[in-house]
């Protein structure tokens, strides 16, 4: 099993920071450069427990889907997705978000297993992990940006 571990601080309200990281609406416009659509399950606002959106998106010059389900949720403090469908063996995305004093440490955990036995991890090795990586920091970055520029405009 192959797992990302990313950290990220965010100078902002947890709950502004909780709701823009579960925003299907938020994450199409961060993922602008894989045209990611939400094309069934919830395909706008906020997803919460039991809910499942599936995924359109162009990644290595194909459209993919992929569905999850939220299969944990505490809110402002950590909630799971997990693939049902799509190109993965397994892919487990936990999303945790911690009070600091005077930040959010927003704590990403994806575990993963792609099929095709040596193949697989050789693709994963070479290419996947790094694409998955610089596309959840990519995201991390656009949900950091939006939330800290919406704290600044409130305090002015």
């Amino acid at each position: 099993m192959a797992r990302i571990y990313l950290k990220t601080k965010i100078y902002a309200p947890v709950a502004k920071v909780f709701d823009l990281s579960r925003s299907i609406d938020f994450h199409v416009q961060s993922a602008q450069k894989t045209k990611e659509k939400a094309i069934a399950g919830r395909t706008s606002g906020l997803i919460k427990l039991n809910e499942t959106v599936t995924w359109r998106g162009k990644h290595f010059g194909f459209y993919l889907t992929h569905q999850s389900k939220i299969t944990r949720f505490d809110a402002l403090n950590h909630f799971t997705d997990e693939m049902i469908q799509g190109h993965f063996k397994s892919f487990k995305h936990q999303h945790n978000f911690y009070k600091m004093s005077t930040y959010i440490e927003m704590v990403d955990i994806i575990d993963y297993r792609l099929p095709c036995g040596f193949l697989g991890k050789i693709f994963d090795f070479i290419f996947l992990r790094k694409y998955l990586t610089k596309f959840l920091t990519s995201r991390n970055e656009f949900i950091k940006s939006h939330a800290e520029v919406s704290e600044l405009k409130k305090e002015q």
